[in-house]
């Protein structure tokens, strides 16, 4: 997931973009996007796009109207997996943390990712266990993540 449509941008179906990549524009060089409604995935063409002030906006094609384009609010943007750039030693899409079990540092299972969340500060997991804890991913609360295993932290 690159990213979220998340409002409306004129009368003429633009929509707002909350993009996950960084730089936040680089949203715009993936082509196609992907989304899934009703669980049918679904190819999107993007028209045009642009940053605008501090979001991301996107022409659809065949989204014409405020209220064609205010359907598709709340769907997360997808691209192919192959698109990303290789990431250097140490380094990990959020993707590839949503699942991993999440142990502190005195072998307690705090729960596992459901989500990531960027504060502006930092990153923060969102773990679900018994209860949820948002967990800062940074040092020095994060000690090692095992994509293969477990992400653990301090």
């Amino acid at each position: 997931m690159v990213g979220t449509i998340n409002g409306l941008f004129g009368v003429q179906g633009w929509v707002k973009i909350f993009s996950h990549t960084q730089p936040r524009k680089n949203i715009l060089s993936y082509k196609p996007w992907h989304i899934q409604i009703d669980e049918q995935w679904q190819t999107l063409e993007i028209v045009n796009g642009r940053e605008q002030s501090k979001t991301i906006v996107a022409k659809i094609k065949d989204i014409d109207n405020r209220e064609q384009a205010r359907a598709m609010i709340g769907i997360d943007v997808y691209i192919e997996k192959s698109q990303l750039p290789k990431l250097k030693k140490g380094e990990h899409y959020w993707e590839d943390l949503i699942g991993l079990e999440v142990v502190n540092r005195s072998n307690f299972v705090l729960g596992k990712v459901q989500n990531l969340m960027d504060t502006g500060a930092n990153h923060v997991l969102i773990v679900q266990g018994e209860k949820e804890h948002w967990v800062p991913y940074i040092e020095p609360f994060l000690c090692e993540v095992n994509i293969e295993k477990t992400t653990n932290f301090g």
